[in-house]
C-alpha cells in the first residue's frame, strides 16, 4: 500500500480573550492550545492571572508579546523582559513570541505600537542582540512575527524573507510566520487580491521551512480609502486561506493559531474558524 503524502497533523489553536474565558472553561472546546497576549497577565496575582492557570490546566498555552519592541536600537525594558520571565516560569508554556518591530526610542519612551523595522545589517545586529538576551533570559527558544507595515524605510538592503532567515539562522528563534500580515502587506503595495495572494506564497517559498514554529491567521478590513488594515476583526479571507495551504504544503505541520481581537464574535464563529483551518490542513 502506498504511502500518504497528505501533511502531518498539528495543532490549531485560538486567540484566548476576555469574552472567550467562561466559555471555554465551562465547554472544554476541542481546540489544539491558547493563546493569550503576555504583557495582560504580568501582573502578579489577581483574577486575571488565576484564569490564565485554570486554561493552561486545561490545554497547552502560547504567551504572545506586543511589547517587547525587539528591534529598538535603544534597547530591552528590561523590566518587561523580567515580567516575561516569571510568567514563563509560572505558566511553562509551549511557544513564546513576540514581534520584528521597533516601539522604544530614547530615555525610555514607548510608542505602543508596532512600528516597522528597516532590512539591513545594522537592524538584524540589533535584533540578534536583543534576541540572544530573551532568549538567554527565558532559557528557551523564541518566536519572532513577521510585521503588517504601512511604511517603509528607505535604503533596505535585505529582503525581507532573507532578513528572517539570518535572523533565525545566527540566533536560533523561530519565525512565527503570520499569513494575513504577508497578503495585507503586499495589498497595500497595490497589487489586487489573486496578485497578493501569489506574492504573499513567493514570501514563504523564499522561508527555511525549519525555521517556522507557529502560523497565524486572522482576518482584515479594506477601506474606503484603499488602505488594508490588519485588525483581526473578521474571518480569514478566501485568499488568505489559499496561501495557508500553500505554506502547510511548503512548511509542514505546523500549529496554527485563529487571531480574532476586535469585535469578538461568538465562541462558536471562532471555533468554525478553527476547525477550517484544520479542513485546509488535511
Amino acid at each position: 500500500m502506498p504511502m500518504s503524502t497528505a501533511p502531518a497533523a498539528a495543532p490549531v489553536g485560538i486567540g484566548w480573550r476576555q469574552p472567550h474565558y467562561d466559555a471555554v472553561l465551562a465547554q472544554r472546546p476541542a481546540v489544539g492550545f491558547l493563546e493569550v497576549h503576555s504583557e495582560n497577565f504580568f501582573a502578579e496575582g489577581g483574577v486575571s492571572l488565576a484564569v490564565l492557570e485554570a486554561g493552561r490546566a486545561a490545554y497547552p498555552l502560547s504567551l504572545h508579546g506586543v511589547g517587547l519592541a525587539l528591534g529598538s536600537a535603544a534597547g530591552l525594558d528590561g523590566l518587561h523582559l523580567e515580567r516575561l520571565a516569571c510568567l514563563v516560569q509560572r505558566m511553562q508554556p509551549d511557544w513564546v513570541s513576540d514581534h520584528a518591530c521597533f516601539a522604544r526610542v530614547g530615555s525610555g519612551l514607548h510608542a505602543a505600537d508596532l512600528l516597522p523595522i528597516p532590512f539591513n545589517d545594522e537592524s538584524l545586529a540589533v535584533m540578534l542582540q536583543h534576541v540572544d538576551q530573551v532568549q538567554q533570559r527565558l532559557g528557551r527558544q523564541f518566536l519572532v512575527e513577521n510585521l503588517s507595515a504601512y511604511v517603509g524605510w528607505q535604503g533596505d538592503t535585505l529582503a525581507e524573507p532573507e532578513f528572517f532567515n539570518l535572523l533565525t539562522a545566527r540566533s536560533g528563534c523561530g519565525l512565527l510566520l503570520d499569513v494575513n500580515n504577508l497578503f495585507v502587506n503586499a495589498r497595500n503595495q497595490g497589487l489586487a487580491p489573486e496578485a497578493a495572494a501569489q506574492e504573499a506564497m513567493r514570501w514563504i517559498d523564499a522561508i527555511r521551512p525549519g525555521s517556522v514554529g507557529e502560523i497565524h491567521l486572522a482576518g482584515h478590513c479594506e477601506r474606503d480609502d484603499g488602505w488594508v488594515i490588519d485588525d483581526h476583526g473578521s474571518g480569514v479571507r478566501d485568499e488568505v486561506w489559499r496561501v495557508y495551504a500553500h505554506a502547510r504544503k511548503r512548511l509542514g505541520p505546523v500549529p496554527t493559531l485563529i487571531e480574532w481581537d476586535t469585535d469578538v464574535p461568538e465562541l462558536a464563529v471562532l471555533l468554525a474558524q478553527a476547525e477550517q483551518a484544520r479542513a485546509v490542513s488535511a
